[in-house]
């Protein structure tokens, strides 16, 4: 059992405010894992203030300073990945080999290609006589999710560090045992006090608070679209900078020369892929229509071949996180069948042989339109709608058909028909033939999926305000 009950503000342990606790259920067995404290405003404000007292001295610290912080962090992160796999293992149900190959993973990542680029960023250039400077925004606040939850906390942490920001994190209170050791991990490396400080609480409480707090210069949130949107109202009265990496209703748009097998075995696999619980997932698979049998054929085998259970154990695919997540899933299921949709595989109900965890059924349906509730809302789970298209423009119009456009995928031969469509795609990022992650590649979306870049020297951006000086450098009088 973890007891999680304490915050961490000005570089110590304290108590919270208030006193209520919240159960922390891993989603595996339904059973209480550990306790966390939600907070108040009270707790915002003294965070925030520490962080708003330590940004004096750390936003003038030397890169070589941040660059050496940033390195002691990530050999602190190695002695305890271990047991960050195993945090996220037991808070949100990804598998042990998932959370130790990618989730884990993830965070490491983050925090040495931040140390890379900061080594070599530009903060300031010259112009003419003009100085263009770049300087940390402030204090920051941090809301992340609990899907990906050191991931998410690791491409705002580490640069916010590199550029000499403090911040206030709010991690999900869903997932919370990875914030902690994340914690641990930055006091451990001598993090200096109030430069970053963790609470816990809800969104309407902690979240409000930090977001209206006029202290806050800025706030970085990943989640889902309402959630965001909310965060975007209540900056606004303090005109602070938003950040936002919101939902996705991906495309994935297989093209008629592709290789069928791989193309769609690959695409299926990407959605059940931490149950589904991707913003990025490629949910919407669209497909020449003349071949829809041979696909919904490759399709059934590939969902049908994917192993559910015990996240501790071989299974490829854990529990979704919560029961809320649980019940909103089998809804939209059950929704994808009544709107006349062909269920391939899967279905409501758990899989066969698990009557307890909030486990899904690797579901595939065929035949989908793109107005129907299935291909239109997130539906984050295990879930992939197939919908035929006659030419590659309809596919492009209909992929592009949401309100979303965080991410879009494309797979064929012809890299000049490829790339075409690539460019006709209004997403923050394409994926071209099932081509692994790029940790320098800008992530974030266009509409709804939100603004701003995280990842790689894009991800330094959010956080740094510019400055011009001008007059900075006489000019030389005409020889």
């Amino acid at each position: 059992m973890r007891e999680y009950t304490k915050f961490y503000i000005d570089g110590q342990w304290v108590q919270p405010a208030g006193a209520k606790v919240l159960d922390v259920i891993n989603p595996a067995n339904e059973e209480v894992c550990g306790h966390i404290s939600m907070g108040t405003a009270a707790d915002v404000d003294t965070a925030v203030m520490a962080a708003r007292k330590a940004f004096e001295s750390y936003s003038q610290t030397s890169v070589a300073d941040r660059v050496d912080l940033l390195e002691r962090i990530i050999v602190e992160y190695q002695k305890r990945y271990g047991d960050m796999a195993d945090a996220i293992t037991e808070e949100m149900g990804a598998p042990a080999s998932l959370a130790q190959r990618a989730q884990a993973a993830m965070g490491v990542a983050h925090l040495q290609t931040a140390a890379e680029i900061l080594k070599n960023f530009k903060f300031a250039e010259d112009r003419g006589t003009t100085r263009l400077v770049k300087e940390p925004i402030g204090v920051c606040g941090l809301i992340t999710p609990w899907n990906w939850p050191v991931n998410q906390i690791a491409c705002k942490v580490a640069p916010a560090l590199a550029v000499g920001c403090t911040m206030v994190l709010k991690p999900s209170e869903v997932a919370p045992f990875s914030a902690y050791i994340w914690t641990e991990i930055l006091h451990a490396a001598g993090v200096p006090a109030g430069v970053f400080n963790l609470i816990n609480g809800d969104g309407p409480t902690v979240g409000a608070a930090l977001s209206s707090h006029p202290e806050v210069d800025m706030m970085s949130f990943t989640g889902s679209t309402r959630a965001g949107i909310e965060v975007a109202k209540n900056a606004a009265p303090t005109v602070k900078r938003v950040a936002q990496e919101l939902g996705g209703k991906s495309p994935n748009i297989i093209l008629d020369d592709a290789d069928f097998k791989s193309a769609i075995t690959g695409g299926v696999r990407a959605v059940m892929n931490n149950s589904g619980q991707s913003c990025n997932a490629p949910t919407r698979m669209l497909v020449p229509g003349k071949r829809m049998d041979e696909v919904i054929q490759i399709a059934r085998a590939a969902a049908e071949s994917t192993t559910v259970g015990d996240p501790k154990g071989n299974a490829q695919m854990g529990p979704v996180v919560s029961e809320v997540q649980f019940n909103k899933i089998q809804g939209l299921i059950q929704k994808g069948i009544d709107e006349g949709a062909t269920l391939v595989s899967g279905g409501v109900g758990r899989p066969e042989g698990l009557d307890k965890g909030y486990f899904v059924k690797p579901t595939v349906f065929a035949n989908v339109t793109n107005d129907m509730t299935i291909a239109k809302e997130e539906i984050f789970g295990p879930v992939v709608s197939i919908i035929g298209y006659t030419t590659v423009d309809e596919a492009v119009k209909v992929g592009n058909d949401t309100e979303y456009g965080l991410a879009a995928y494309v797979s064929g031969t012809d890299m000049a028909g490829i790339r075409d469509v690539a460019s006709k795609l209004r997403a923050g990022q394409v994926n071209i033939n099932n081509a692994g992650p790029d940790l320098m590649a800008p992530f974030g979306g266009y509409k709804m999926s939100g603004n701003g870049r995280e990842w790689g020297d894009y991800g330094f951006h959010d956080f740094l305000e510019t400055k011009a000086v001008i007059g900075f450098s006489p000019a030389k009088a005409a020889e």
